[in-house]
């Protein structure tokens, strides 16, 4: 049994060496040829460090090296953040275009880019309602009707984001894209607060989606501003 269990150690220590990821990219942005790429992980105290990096020649790029574990990472043009990435065991594809950016080829990133584009989806169709609006404003509509009709089409649309993201959420709670996701949308915010979705998606997360250093540092943010705000409002109604 003695020499057993070494040798399942070193198996275990062989396979955890044997996990390689290999980045190959393409980019349809002339400006960008003979650039530098640099794939940077988030580090406790909210610095991003280089952990690879690669030049752009003809449109092309790789990278290829060992990896201990699972690590969400972003890709950068100088102290420029591009794009997110998943850096796994696998071959990851990336594409950089004008219009368009992803990343695939392994299972987190594509569930990461699949996630990105339903989302921004959901986000465009609600913005095109205000064309919408306006056109039918031109067309001569009835307000009323222009009302309920755009407000009827908003709510369904935005009842329709919040569940897609709520279930994302919930599936990855106790991933890697769970808390890096999480905060990928707080960014969207103009300032860390506690919005009616945010709060849906802390209530129901477990312990250690809660812990996880970056989520407590948003959450802690958020309250602070919670009560800032609140002051405000009370200094506000004070001097009416």
């Amino acid at each position: 049994m003695n020499k057993i269990f070494p040798f399942l150690c070193l198996l275990s220590v062989l396979a955890s060496c044997n996990r390689q990821y290999k980045i190959e990219g393409s980019s349809s942005i002339n400006r960008l040829d003979g650039k530098l790429l640099f794939l940077k992980m988030l580090r406790q105290g909210g610095e991003w460090t280089a952990v690879d990096s690669a030049e752009i020649l003809h449109g092309m790029f790789a990278m290829k090296g060992r990896m201990d574990t699972v690590l969400f990472a972003s890709l950068f043009m100088n102290d420029e953040q591009i794009m997110p990435l998943v850096v796994e065991n696998g071959h990851i594809k990336v594409s950089i275009a004008y219009d368009k950016m992803k990343a695939g080829g392994t299972p987190m990133n594509d569930a990461l880019y699949e996630f990105i584009e339903k989302k921004s989806d959901f986000d465009r169709k609600i913005e095109e309602l205000e064309t919408k609006e306006a056109r039918m404003m031109l067309d001569g509509v009835d307000q009323r009707e222009i009302y309920e009709e755009i407000n009827k089409e908003s709510e369904e649309l935005t009842r329709a984001s919040v569940e897609y993201v709520k279930k994302f959420m919930s599936d990855n709670y106790e991933t890697i894209l769970g808390p890096h996701v999480f905060i990928l949308l707080c960014n969207s915010l103009p300032y860390p607060v506690l919005t009616p979705q945010i709060d849906d998606i802390l209530k129901d997360a477990p312990y250690a989606f809660k812990n996880h250093r970056l989520v407590k540092e948003f959450t802690h943010k958020a309250k602070e501003n919670m009560l800032l705000l609140e002051e405000h409002q009370r200094m506000q109604e004070y001097h009416k």
